[in-house]
């Protein structure tokens, strides 16, 4: 039976991860989910997908009108009240999942009791997209919409008469100021639906939304990265922005990425538990090492099991581990997270809000086809906020258990050939290259980018097949024609170096832009080394990319920034910022920074080692005179700061 939820959340009291209540501006929104159709094909996820878009913003201090399943009155009346809501808003939001297609060129929004039988029953059973935004209009600050409904047209067949022209998706729109319109794919384009409780674009849109300080163009870029590497580039989220200014969902100043925040939780913790779990979700993570020597101390000849590393950790007050803990939470949705914040603070200031976030995880034991696949079989460069990528190597160890679920997800999807991509991949790692290549060649010819930079690279260099350049090059062109970063990659290295191709460098950093506007923190990281060697770009441009590249995961971009501005090399000197690049950046790499500033000091300005002594001695690790000169105490102090205690507040500028 159709049931149907029309409720009003009010605006959460603040707390302090939420923006807080320095946060002047009103924030509404709109949530409407409809899965249960009463005439045409139901949906699986549209309404888990708008309740945890809701869970979301009510935690970022939106008040929420929430609709689930609604027919054409209770939406049309939800609507309305939301309009009224929003005439007093400094951000208005509507989030739609659910069936949606276009007719000439315009949007309708489908309730769950449409009945349409022809074209001219088409305005009156629909919801005209128009007609909300008509409404938004009226709103005095910025809005945003988010449309998750660019399914197959589920009247397909029955609009298909006379002069109209129904297309396919939602049509592109968005021409008022201050809107900022998110599809879930191209205009013109079909989404797909998700592997597990949420579609792709919504779950990128959740993973990235509580991002502390990122302004929203960097949260779609990080979003359309997400579902590119999830689908084989099969769907491109796309948006439409009039903004005038800058908006962050959440203003706090940036933290770490959910990775270093793992590890800074884990270590202050010493927790067997959390340890495993970073080794799980990221094999390949900065602090892998540390982690191995805590859960195996014969590595470094700690005499008690599980209770040590090698290094010296920093134990935080119990409430701000808390903080960090329901940060983490929130921000990586794993649900052995938010368990383990409940089992060790049930009755933590953020204890209701873990329990409602819990019921939006599926639990472990319920992992699909699909999800298991791309758990076990992801390409590192296709590492999303919730799958991580997976060395080849450590694939070879479960070939077979990844070829069962690749093979389960690619029967249950077969619009869908990001599942073949990794089911070659896992076969290739099981040791059978010929069907790994026929299984990458079916994928390739239906559109999957994985499938054509892996087939380009075996193409390329002759594994299982007589090697031919050409064919790789023109395997890397189409990839990059249809918005693969590693296909427009490797092509440029071609055109930089003239192998196969004419030396072609204003084509070459053409391609490494494009990729770095696609999210590649590889391309954009390069791109700053070009600038700063003056091969495409200023310095003061090279800065900007390095930065950049520190925001999309590019850890290196910290020391590389840094430099330049310790040195000025081209840009103003500026100790005190390379001093904050140097900090975040000896959290978030592999150790590299703090090896720099301990074994290299000398090569760094007195005025930057001092602003990294000063800072520290903020955070309470650094007692010594804050000279400039590094030392025993400066090495103890950025260790400290490395494992378990990193500190925001001390990096504010």
């Amino acid at each position: 039976m159709r049931w149907a939820l029309l409720v009003v959340f009010s605006a959460m009291v603040a707390w302090s991860l939420s923006p807080g209540a320095a946060l002047a501006e009103r924030r509404v929104a709109l949530i409407i989910g409809n899965s249960d159709y009463e005439l045409v094909t139901p949906l699986d996820n549209p309404g888990n997908d708008a309740y945890d878009i809701s869970v979301a913003l009510e935690g970022l201090e939106f008040e929420v009108f929430l609709g689930l399943d609604l027919v054409h009155d209770e939406m049309t009346a939800l609507t309305q009240r939301f309009a009224e809501a929003a005439r007093t808003a400094d951000v208005a939001l509507f989030y739609y999942a659910g069936h949606g297609f276009q007719v000439d060129s315009a949007n309708y929004l489908v309730p769950t009791d449409a009945r349409i039988a022809s074209i001219d029953d088409v305005t009156g059973a629909t919801v005209p997209l128009q007609s909300i935004l008509d409404k938004m209009e009226a709103a005095p600050g910025i809005k945003f919409v988010f449309l998750d409904a660019c399914r197959n047209n589920p009247f397909e067949g029955t609009l298909e008469q006379g002069a109209a022209r129904v297309g396919a998706g939602l049509a592109r729109i968005g021409d008022a100021a201050d809107f900022m319109i998110s599809f879930a794919t191209q205009p013109d384009n079909v989404a797909y639906d998700g592997a597990g409780r949420n579609s792709f674009f919504t779950e990128a849109l959740l993973n990235h939304i509580y991002t502390p300080g990122q302004d929203v163009s960097d949260l779609m870029i990080s979003v359309r990265k997400d579902v590119l590497s999830a689908t084989g580039g099969r769907q491109i989220p796309w948006e439409n922005s009039s903004l005038t200014r800058q908006f962050r969902f959440d203003p706090r100043p940036p933290s770490v990425s959910p990775e270093t925040l793992l590890w800074q939780v884990a270590v202050n913790a010493r927790d067997p538990q959390l340890m495993q779990l970073y080794a799980e979700r990221y094999p390949n993570g900065a602090h892998m090492g540390d982690v191995m020597a805590f859960l195996d101390p014969s590595v470094t000849g700690d005499p008690a099991p599980g209770q040590g590393a090698s290094r010296g950790y920093a134990v935080t007050q119990d409430q701000s581990q808390a903080d960090r803990m329901w940060e983490l939470a929130r921000r990586s949705r794993m649900r052995p997270l938010v368990q383990f914040y409940l089992d060790t603070y049930p009755e933590g200031q953020y204890a209701g809000d873990a329990r409602r976030l819990l019921a939006t995880l599926p639990s472990s034991d319920n992992a699909n086809p699909g999800r298991l696949c791309e758990r076990l079989a992801t390409h590192p460069r296709d590492a999303t906020a919730s799958t991580a990528g997976v060395a080849f190597a450590k694939l070879a160890q479960n070939a077979i258990a990844a070829i069962q679920a690749c093979q389960s997800a690619a029967t249950a999807s077969p619009n869908l050939p990001h599942y073949t991509a990794l089911l070659a991949r896992a076969t290739a790692a099981a040791g059978d290259q010929q069907q790994a290549i026929r299984l990458y060649r079916d994928s390739a010819a239906r559109g999957d980018l994985r499938a054509m930079v892996s087939l380009g690279l075996i193409t390329e260099t002759g594994q299982g097949v007589p090697p031919d350049l050409l064919a790789a090059l023109r395997l890397y062109e189409k990839a990059a024609q249809a918005g693969s970063a590693d296909g427009m990659i490797n092509l440029a290295v071609a055109l930089f170096e003239g192998v196969g191709l004419e030396r072609d460098q204003p084509r070459a950093i053409a391609l490494l832009k494009s990729a770095a506007d696609q999210g590649s923190p590889i391309a954009t990281y390069n791109l700053g080394v070009l600038a700063q060697n003056g091969s495409a770009g200023t310095p003061a441009e090279a800065l900007e990319y390095f930065r950049q590249a520190t925001r999309i995961g590019e850890a290196r971009g910290y020391l590389a920034a840094a430099i330049l501005l310790d040195e000025g090399r081209g840009v103003p000197r500026d100790p005190d910022a390379a001093a904050v690049l140097l900090l975040r950046g000896a959290a978030e790499d592999g150790g590299q920074i703090v090896q720099q500033l301990t074994e290299a000091g000398a090569t760094w300005s007195r005025e930057t080692i001092a602003a990294v002594q000063s800072r520290l001695g903020a955070a309470g690790y650094y007692t010594s005179a804050v000279d400039g000169l590094s030392g025993p105490g400066f090495a103890a102090a950025l260790e400290t700061w490395r494992n378990g205690g990193f500190v925001d507040d001390v990096l504010v500028q």
